[in-house]
């Protein structure tokens, strides 16, 4: 079962995320980054590749695309607020920049 992130999870597992650009949603417990491409295509790309993850994972970001742009919020629903999966997929959709 999913569980809210401790202190110790919010420490560790937060701060690398918040370094790589991450930021804490002011209304909510989630966190958030907007991620700038050269195109709609690679924007749209890396929005495959993400969805992917999140299928498999059954973990579905909250995320905007408006032509070079993706903004995105990751909230685990079930908790009320951040989880593990959060930062994994966190995780995941940075090493997919790469």
């Amino acid at each position: 079962m999913t569980e809210l992130l401790s202190d110790t999870g919010r420490k560790t597992m937060l701060a690398p995320l918040l370094e790589a650009g991450w930021t804490l949603d002011a209304d909510r417990d989630a966190i958030c980054k907007t991620y700038v491409f050269d195109d709609f295509t690679a924007a749209f790309a890396f929005m495959t590749r993400a969805a992917l993850w999140a299928e498999k994972w059954n973990h579905h970001p909250e995320w905007t695309n408006s032509y070079r742009k993706v903004h995105v919020t990751l909230i685990t629903h079930d908790v009320g607020g951040l989880s593990a999966l959060d930062a994994k997929l966190a995780r995941k959709m940075d090493q997919l920049l790469t």
